[in-house]
């Protein structure tokens, strides 16, 4: 692997770290914007002034908001990520068992999503402009069109109320077994799915079709190779790379997209968690849990560049 390639990785790498650290900056401004008081909220509309005044000491609320940032920006680099204000636990110890939750709920869609929508791709170039292809365009687009919060209560009406075949409310606990939650979790996951599968059906089959308008793919229809094999055996893994770089970007939509999701089917995951503590102002588990968001989508996305990088044959083998 030559210079160039490295070069690049690291590059990439340095520049998620310093988005990572603009995207800190962003969360720690907007919760010290957020209209209200802080204390105020906690404490109780009949809370007396010195009450008030003793809990913004003990909160650091009165220090400037650069000290405040840099003092919490150096203990999130020690892995601690605060106390929560409405509970008075560690936010770690609350959130990251939520966070497994939320991977578990995402992972699973993926499992999915990912096979379906490159078996969709693949079928819809090999009956490009047939009645097949138009079904499996027409069906994409409608999913796209529809949000998530709209495809989750759908599901609820005809799968939980009308048939009642599957729970509306996904109930995950660590104790339940294994078949259990993925019975709890078939609705919410269901919905991921149809977001994110119409984006990567159809990158698989526009990466696939300009492939296929590549010389070889020609010397191999003259040979009198079937279309089914052409497209398997040489169109896909040349259009391996966009395809990768793809469902990575969906990956990453999947963890940080879950929010609604968890919100309609209140699913015990870190966007749920995120929501409720939006509501009660708990100012330290939403900057948490932000960042985390943050730092997942940002991290698969440089994911997503190494591969790109990976799969160039140019930078792999310099001249």
């Amino acid at each position: 692997m030559g210079s160039p390639v490295l070069r690049l990785v690291a590059q990439r790498i340095a520049l998620g770290i310093l988005l990572l650290f603009a995207v800190s900056v962003l969360i720690f401004a907007g919760t010290q914007i957020l209209p209200g008081d802080v204390a105020q909220s906690i404490l109780g509309q009949s809370a007396t002034p010195e009450a008030l005044a003793n809990l913004r000491k003990e909160l650091g609320l009165n220090d400037p908001a650069i000290v405040r940032y840099f003092s919490w920006l150096g203990h999130l680099l020690t892995g601690d990520l605060g106390t929560a204000l409405t509970t008075r636990q560690e936010i770690s110890a609350t959130l990251l068992p939520r966070l497994w939750k939320t991977l578990f709920l995402a992972s699973w869609a993926a499992i999915v999503s990912i096979p379906l929508a490159i078996v969709l791709g693949l079928l819809a170039v090999r009956h490009r402009n047939g009645p097949i292809d138009k079904m499996i365009s027409g069906f994409a687009l409608a999913s796209t069109s529809l949000p998530e919060f709209f495809i989750g209560y759908l599901l609820i009406y005809f799968f939980a109320v009308k048939l009642q075949w599957l729970p509306a409310i996904s109930t995950v606990y660590d104790s339940m077994p294994f078949l259990d939650k993925l019975k709890a979790i078939v609705l919410p996951a269901t919905t991921l799915v149809l977001v994110v599968l119409a984006h990567m059906m159809r990158m698989t089959r526009a990466a696939i079709l300009n492939v296929m308008q590549s010389a070889y793919i020609e010397t191999a229809e003259l040979k009198g190779l079937s279309a089914f094999r052409i497209i398997c055996k040489h169109a896909f893994p040349n259009a391996f790379a966009p395809i990768v770089v793809v469902v990575m970007l969906n990956l990453a939509f999947l963890v940080v997209g879950v929010v609604v999701v968890e919100v309609i089917f209140v699913y015990p995951g870190m966007g749920q968690y995120m929501v409720d503590h939006v509501a009660k102002r708990d100012v330290p588990v939403v900057q948490a849990a932000g960042l985390i968001f943050a730092a997942v989508y940002i991290g698969l996305n440089i994911v997503a560049d190494i591969a790109a990088i990976l799969s160039n044959p140019r930078l792999r083998h310099p001249k």
